[in-house]
């Protein structure tokens, strides 16, 4: 079964720029459709964004605007999402996610990451 690990959260201004990876160890990493959820302190898991199994189909939460894009790559096994234009209200904890057949909802994927916090503040 896949493993996911993500990195490159942290800390940035409003209006700045952080890429997130998630690094997949294990199974096959091309059977799976990745997403992006974030979870708000006190909150449940929202979707961010989806991205196919063979990287031809990305899906973006209402609201996002172009800020954020989803990616992958199947030779690295890993899946980025690279967010601009940060605002305050992006802060969460960012986790990736895989499963068999993508969608919105966080019940629909049954392996997940650890989470890295983005915090947007000045």
């Amino acid at each position: 079964q896949v493993k996911l690990v993500e990195s490159g959260g942290g800390s940035v201004h409003p209006g700045g720029s952080l890429t997130l990876s998630c690094t997949a160890s294990g199974g096959n990493f091309s059977s799976y459709a990745m997403a992006w959820f974030r979870q708000f302190e006190g909150t449940s898991r929202e979707f961010v964004a989806v991205i196919s199994r063979i990287g031809g189909t990305t899906m973006y939460a209402d609201g996002l605007g172009n800020r954020f894009t989803i990616s992958r790559d199947s030779a690295k096994r890993t899946m980025t999402l690279q967010m601009n234009s940060l605002r305050p209200e992006d802060t969460a904890v960012y986790y990736c996610a895989a499963g068999s057949s993508g969608g919105y909802y966080a019940y629909e994927y049954n392996i997940w990451g650890q989470g890295t916090q983005v915090t947007v503040s000045s």
